[in-house]
């Protein structure tokens, strides 16, 4: 079975926002059997948008359109939708009612604007949208099922969940699928993949495994295919070959963020963490505190950018950055002394190098950078060689540091 997404909006066409709903779509389908076959964007245009429509329904059985279902008067999709499937606008009493109920209590005055947004298509099937005024649509026609919904991602998500994913269960059968996820850390997706060679050789045809790398993590999910009642449990017997060919660069069992995961470890060992970032500018500490619940393990962080903070909040000595350089092992490691004896938690991580894009030397290039984590009787302290946009490198540097973490408390 195949699926269609259709993004209707001149602002995505021309840059102004980024499409990320059809990245989440593909994802809740792929996870119900159902293959994404294309997705099309198109302008706040009616003859674009009943292009698109044609060339969606050529190809597949679901068609999922998102966007142009606001009130003002570049959002068509509704009135383009009645005339392509030949029908006319009845007002919702109800729904018009409720969006009543929710301006007064907001203070805000009822446009006759707002009262669009209460007119649905006379032969299609509204999907009650409870995080917002844009209704959804389901219509059906020629065999196929056409979904109208809001752009704004929170009021889909909802809406995909709530209404769409049930409803599309009900009116097909779906084939059977079974899912399984690990996180590595520690190594990239090709040095991943060598490492699995062997197992990808004996995994059965019905049975795939897609790589899925960021900014210092790999996903791995296997997908299987079948009518079996084992799927699930077959899926999970080569989870566990998998996990035993990685060793430790598997952190977790499904999908799960590393500063989440090291949270996790923090909190049962009752133990603290805290942060001395030069480089990172605060993003590691940023990605710690970002888990609920950090305040039990995360006691806080040394923006240490210049030299004078090195040395004055840290203890780094004078002569150790003008032998060495901020972009050193002996740095670090004076960093990581200097923050535990301040902060007296558990663990440190220290971390300094050249984000990009200037600052490199020959011997430094832009994306190297020392980390070094550690206790008050350990430490650990290791040189990486990244990328040169500074973005990426602030972000790899971070992860890199808490997969750093994640293994020193596990030797130790």
């Amino acid at each position: 079975m195949k699926a269609t997404v259709v993004t209707i909006g001149d602002e995505i066409l021309i840059g102004q926002i980024v499409d990320t709903n059809s990245a989440w779509i593909g994802q809740q389908f792929n996870a119900i059997g159902v293959k994404l076959y294309e997705i099309i964007s198109c302008g706040d245009d009616a003859s674009q948008i009943i292009s698109a429509l044609d060339r969606a329904k050529s190809t597949s059985d679901i068609i999922i359109m998102t966007g142009g279902l606001g009130p003002t008067k570049d959002d068509i999709t509704k009135k383009t939708l009645v005339d392509y499937f030949n029908t006319e606008l009845v007002l919702n009493e109800e729904v018009w009612a409720k969006m009543k109920s929710i301006f007064e209590k907001r203070g805000l005055q009822v446009l006759e604007m707002n009262r669009s947004q209460a007119m649905i298509p006379k032969n299609s099937i509204m999907l009650p949208n409870e995080r917002g005024t844009a209704q959804g649509m389901w219509f059906e026609n020629e065999g196929r099922v056409f979904i109208s919904l809001p752009g704004v991602p929170h009021e889909m998500k909802h809406l995909i969940l709530h209404q769409v994913l049930p409803k599309l269960k009900e009116h097909f059968s779906f084939p059977h699928i079974a899912h399984a996820t690990i996180m590595t850390s520690g190594a990239g997706e090709s040095v991943v993949s060598h490492k699995l060679t062997d197992f990808e050789a004996q995994l059965p045809s019905h049975i795939r495994l897609a790589y899925l790398p960021n900014l210092g993590v790999v996903k791995l999910r296997l997908s299987g295919y079948g009518s079996g009642t084992d799927l699930a449990q077959e899926v999970q017997q080569q989870k566990h070959k998998m996990i035993d060919a990685l060793g430790q660069l598997v952190y977790a069992e499904g999908e799960e963020p590393l500063e989440e995961h090291i949270g996790k470890l923090l909190t049962n060992r009752k133990h603290t963490v805290s942060c001395a970032e030069s480089c990172t500018g605060g993003y590691l500490s940023h990605l710690f505190t970002s888990i609920a619940g950090s305040s039990a393990y995360f006691e806080g962080s040394v923006i240490s950018y210049s030299y004078a903070i090195k040395e004055n909040a840290l203890g780094v000595r004078k002569e150790t950055l003008e032998k060495h350089g901020a972009v050193s092992e002996e740095c670090v490691t004076e960093m990581l002394q200097g923050l535990l004896l301040s902060m007296k938690t558990t663990y440190g991580i220290a971390i300094s190098g050249i984000a990009g894009p200037g600052g490199a030397t020959t011997d430094k290039p832009v994306g190297t950078v020392w980390i070094a984590v550690g206790n008050g009787e350990h430490c650990m302290a290791k040189r990486f060689q990244f990328f040169t946009s500074r973005a990426e490198n602030i972000k790899v540097f971070s992860n890199a540091a808490l997969n750093m973490l994640r293994l020193f408390m596990l030797n130790h």
